[in-house]
């Protein structure tokens, strides 16, 4: 039995993450943290995600709950995530990061913790998703300088970064599999006369509004004919869902910084 314990509990993917885990015989959910005053604070963990009592508590203490689990999921935020990194190394646990909107100084922070534990983390666990990230480098290598590209994401109002993980991690495998620097040729903003499209930049368009999940599709466009590889998220479970295999998958590996590719057996 895989003991796990569960981060950003309250939230909306934490319910989803605590239900799937209570579904799975091969796991138990050993513990449940949120923010500090947080108002589900103490509650039943299974009450909250609706999915009956749990026997665990809601805590804002991974101190008080680190050493009865195997790993630690979190879906949380980038800076919180770290913080409750650094605790997993210093107690040997794997850890599970779904977070968004890591900076280039935060991603290189994760590497180095996950030199004495296992971390796998990804900007998107759909398996759906990881599979596009592999076609996307695919096409991109195929089709070369002679296609610009342009990716479209859309979230719900609420979601806090922009552009969405996915759709950086998208721009990223693109820009790699054609020679170039995600971070020189991103383009995220144009208005008013701002000059032709380079050949080199990828465009980044973001959408906000309503409840939805998730949708990312990245334009291949070249004269005369355009590809579009579109993923569009229908729940929150296949996060969820995501994120248990690649539970019981990290537990078993060396320490290392991993990603759903890894998990997939994709590379």
């Amino acid at each position: 039995m895989i003991k796990v314990a569960v981060s950003g509990a309250a939230g909306r993917m934490g319910g989803r993450i605590i239900t799937a885990v209570k579904e799975d015989p091969a796991l138990e959910l050993s513990g449940a943290l949120d923010r500090p005053e947080h108002p589900y604070l103490a509650m039943d963990a299974g009450l909250m995600a609706g999915c009956g009592p749990l026997g665990v508590q809601i805590t804002d203490n991974l101190n008080g709950i680190i050493g009865g689990c195997d790993v630690l999921i979190d879906f949380s935020a980038a800076a919180v995530s770290l913080k409750n990194l650094e605790i997993c190394g210093l107690n040997g646990k794997a850890m599970v990061i779904g977070s968004t909107g890591f900076a280039p100084e935060q991603k290189a922070l994760a590497l180095e913790l996950s030199r004495t534990v296992p971390v796998m983390l990804a900007p998107n666990m759909s398996v759906g998703v990881n599979v596009v990230f592999k076609i996307l480098s695919d096409v991109a290598r195929i089709l070369g300088d002679d296609f610009d590209v342009e990716i479209v994401e859309a979230h719900h109002k609420l979601k806090k970064d922009s552009p969405s993980g996915t759709a950086v991690r998208m721009g990223e495998i693109i820009a790699e599999a054609l020679g170039r620097e995600y971070g020189k040729v991103a383009n995220f903003h144009r208005e008013g006369i701002c000059g032709e499209r380079t050949r080199e930049e990828i465009g980044m368009q973001t959408i906000r509004g309503g409840d939805i999940v998730g949708e990312h599709t990245a334009y291949f466009i070249g004269m005369g004919e355009r590809i579009e590889i579109t993923h569009r998220a229908h729940t929150r479970d296949m996060f969820s869902h995501g994120a248990i295999r690649a539970a019981k998958w990290v537990v078993r590996q060396q320490p290392g910084l991993y990603d759903m590719q890894d998990v997939l057996g994709l590379r």
